[in-house]
């Protein structure tokens, strides 16, 4: 792994996160090898290391070099057998935090009580190798892991917020972020979401650091619309959860094949709602037109998106409040030079801006849905238009390199004297 000469002083950097490798968490290793890349020392904690059937060629290197956190490992039983001995109250103090914090929901609990003993040990072996700062991706148990860990040992951590971890499961939310130096929010919409449900005073911590793509990765932008009497290349991609809202897709593609359009849709990764959209696509008698190819490394997806004609993220806020962030599969169909049509919740309009980057659809609506993909359909000329505006938006605000900066510079100014 390259490392470039430092701009600016750095700190050794340990990164928690749930689990590694994990492919719908691309962006994480994508940001840990940006900060590499400017010469920050990183070292990797991840609460589960995991086998993948299917891992990034980037995330290999990484693999040799991640600490295993086992609960049930002597060394984890040595460390947190120490802690009581040496420390009890404060391993009392974690203790009743934990079980205060996560004690609404048992499931929820037993899961944050078992990171009680993989924080003593990470915290062990934290101290060990000189660990300056702590940055969690997350905000529920790798901000948690982070959180305990500063407790023991008093070194600052950080935690970026997505999505579930602030609108669905807000354990011990405000304990943790009030003890972070600072808040890396992935939008606006973040932010102010954080303000509404803490308080103006979180406000001061919290920085705008968005992620971030290479844009030289999907560097085949379209220069010339597809012509109307050729099949439109429809694709969307994200794990086949209810709140990516996939059955949605399907069943605007059902309107668009009613109105005579000649399409075929891919869409993109593995998840647990595998069958039944398989069940939606054969009861719309669609199995000709719509392919689910499964879970792709990068370079597959970006040697896709080269091949499409639209991208589409036709999210939905599940009852629970489950919803996207700023998906980064938008900004990579963006710098690739294609026209993107999303649902209009969360912080993606902060990325999909109607009549200049691309557009918005209200999540939920299969006709809106067919309707704004008949409409780029039908007027390739200006839908790419806005297409190269989005690309030119992603190059600028959500550059890998540049968000790495933002991250870098917020550890510093966070841990000055």
């Amino acid at each position: 792994m390259s490392r470039g000469t430092p701009a600016m002083k750095t700190k050794k950097v340990a990164y928690i996160m749930s689990r590694f490798p994990h492919l719908p968490e691309t962006f994480i290793l994508r940001e840990m090898d940006a900060m590499a890349s400017l010469g920050w020392p990183i070292s990797l904690y991840p609460l589960i290391l995991q086998k993948s059937t299917l891992t990034h060629q980037e995330a290999r290197p990484w693999l040799s070099r991640a600490q295993r956190l086992s609960i049930c490992s002597r060394a984890s039983a040595q460390a947190l057998g120490a802690l009581i001995l040496s420390r009890p109250r404060l391993f009392l103090r974690i203790l009743r935090a934990v079980i205060e914090g996560y004690r609404k929901n048992l499931k929820v609990l037993i899961k944050a009580l078992a990171i009680i003993p993989k924080s003593v040990l990470a915290a062990q072996r934290m101290q060990d190798e000189g660990i300056d700062h702590i940055h969690a991706h997350y905000a529920t148990y790798p901000a948690l892991a982070a959180w305990i860990i500063h407790q023991l040992t008093g070194i600052p951590f950080s935690v970026t917020v997505h999505a579930h971890d602030i609108f669905v499961d807000r354990s011990m939310l405000k304990i943790k972020l009030e003890a972070a130096t600072f808040i890396a929010a992935i939008s606006e919409f973040n932010r102010t979401f954080l303000i509404t449900h803490l308080g103006a005073e979180i406000s001061h911590k919290i920085r705008i650091v968005h992620c971030g793509i290479n844009p030289k990765d999907y560097d085949h932008p379209r220069t010339a619309p597809p012509r109307t009497d050729e099949t439109f290349r429809i694709m969307t991609t994200g794990s086949l959860q209810p709140y990516k809202g996939q059955t949605y897709l399907i069943e605007a593609c059902a309107l668009l094949k009613e109105r005579g359009v000649p399409f075929s849709c891919q869409i993109v990764g593995g998840g647990s709602l595998h069958g039944r959209l398989s069940r939606e696509i054969q009861r719309w008698h669609l199995g000709d037109q719509i392919q689910l190819v499964g879970a792709k490394a990068q370079d597959e997806v970006a040697a896709l998106l080269a091949e499409s004609d639209c991208y589409v993220q036709p999210s939905v806020i599940m009852p629970s409040g489950k919803m996207e962030g700023i998906p980064v599969s938008i900004m990579e169909a963006m710098a690739s030079g294609i026209p993107v049509i999303a649902s209009d919740i969360s912080g993606i309009s902060e990325l999909v801006s109607p009549d200049e980057t691309g557009y918005l659809v209200p999540p939920e609506d299969a006709k809106a849905l067919a309707d704004g993909l008949e409409y780029i359909y039908r007027n390739p000329t200006l839908a790419l238009q806005r297409a190269r505006q989005g690309r030119m938006l992603v190059n600028k605000a959500f550059n890998l390199t540049h968000s790495a900066g933002q991250l870098g510079k917020a550890i510093l100014e966070s841990n000055c004297p």
